[in-house]
């Protein structure tokens, strides 16, 4: 890095690194950067931002058993990593974390909901069908999320009811087995504390959701857990068959979090895309560093195309406003993401200066 940087040396950047490159100033930066995206007017055009969705995506390592380094045959035959990531429908990706290429999302998919987006106002949460299990839709009610997976072989699933399936005549076929409700019952004090300690951040959903699944034998609390949520699912399927728009937000909620994944792959480029990394926690702060930049550069890319749409209003020209929900901001042609970096004027003066905007017609006008 500092061979190819000007204004930066070898000893301010090791400097840097060692006293400034840990997880809770990464994790203050990327709170700055989400606060400020969602506070830029231009966001509302994406949504009202109390909605997420979340999502892994597969880095190869190059190396076996590098830290959290797996092989899973659904990416081929290179080990790799995982990073989940979550993204709000503000584009502002708010949470990354490292986890095993072979290991299930489910458990991961409330981390980013509970430990990195407190300030934000999610009530919802999109994901795949990787992402969702019984489990994660009873944590959800219990913590006040509503959970929207996107799951495939819907057909397949079998529908919870309090009662017999057999008193739905002539569609029996339906129902899977009845809900346990004396098992919800006995462990309600227990779930019910579960959910405090996790809202309040004393243990993360993820710990919880292993150590449940972990057991020998079936814990009852991990059965609870269950059982509540085949009452959410089953209650989420109905929504989802006769809500379009659901489904519609569902499909456009993930849409952007492959935009973000896009975005990753164009920027991690220095190792082509491999963690080199031997350690976990090495791995993690590669990957916290990856989403600062992304966090940052769909911060730049909104800002500057609210200032974009006002300069459009200002000049009289016609535009239609509902188009501008269709823009996003994770775009980066315009952006150098390799080469020389040039900080001689690395200093910031406090006062906010914007660039000048690209406008073609001027351009045109001070040539002619």
């Amino acid at each position: 890095m500092a061979n190819a940087s000007q204004g930066v040396t070898y000893a301010q950047l090791a400097w840097t690194q060692n006293w400034y490159i840990s997880p809770e100033n990464y994790e203050a930066a990327l709170a700055q950067i989400v606060r400020e995206h969602h506070r830029l007017p231009f966001a509302r055009n994406w949504g009202e931002g109390v909605s997420a969705s979340s999502d892994g995506q597969f880095f190869r390592t190059g190396r076996i058993r590098s830290g959290a380094a797996e092989i899973n045959a659904k990416y081929g035959h290179e080990p790799g990593i995982k990073i989940y990531s979550h993204l709000s429908d503000h584009f502002a990706s708010f949470s990354s974390r490292i986890m095993s290429a072979t290991a299930s999302e489910a458990p991961y998919v409330l981390d980013g909901l509970m430990l990195g987006a407190r300030e934000l106002p999610l009530k919802e949460l999109y994901t795949d069908t990787g992402g969702a299990s019984d489990h994660v839709f009873g944590l959800c009610h219990l913590l006040g999320f509503r959970f929207v997976p996107r799951m495939r072989d819907l057909a397949d699933r079998r529908l919870a009811t309090i009662v017999s399936g057999a008193n739905y005549k002539g569609i029996e076929c339906l129902f899977g087995q009845a809900i346990k409700v004396g098992t919800i019952e006995a462990e309600w004090d227990d779930l019910v504390r579960m959910a405090a300690s996790i809202r309040e951040g004393t243990v993360a959903p993820s710990v919880i959701l292993r150590k449940l699944s972990a057991y020998r034998r079936q814990n009852k609390l991990d059965l609870a857990l269950r059982e509540l949520g085949r009452i959410e699912r089953t209650l989420f399927t109905l929504d989802w068959l006769e809500q379009p728009d659901l489904r519609r937000a569902c499909q456009a909620g993930l849409n952007k979090g492959e935009a973000r994944h896009a975005l990753a792959d164009a920027i991690y480029t220095n190792r082509q895309g491999r963690f080199t990394d031997r350690t976990l926690e090495n791995q993690q702060y590669r990957a916290s560093g990856l989403n600062l930049l992304i966090a940052a550069i769909a911060y730049w890319n909104a800002l500057y195309l609210g200032r974009a749409a006002d300069h459009l209003r200002y000049s009289g020209i016609e535009m239609d406003e509902a188009l501008l929900a269709h823009v996003s901001p994770l775009g980066w042609s315009h952006i150098g993401l390799t080469g020389d970096y040039l900080w001689e004027d690395a200093s910031f003066s406090g006062n906010r200066e914007y660039r000048a905007l690209h406008d073609p017609s001027g351009r045109i006008r001070l040539v002619a």
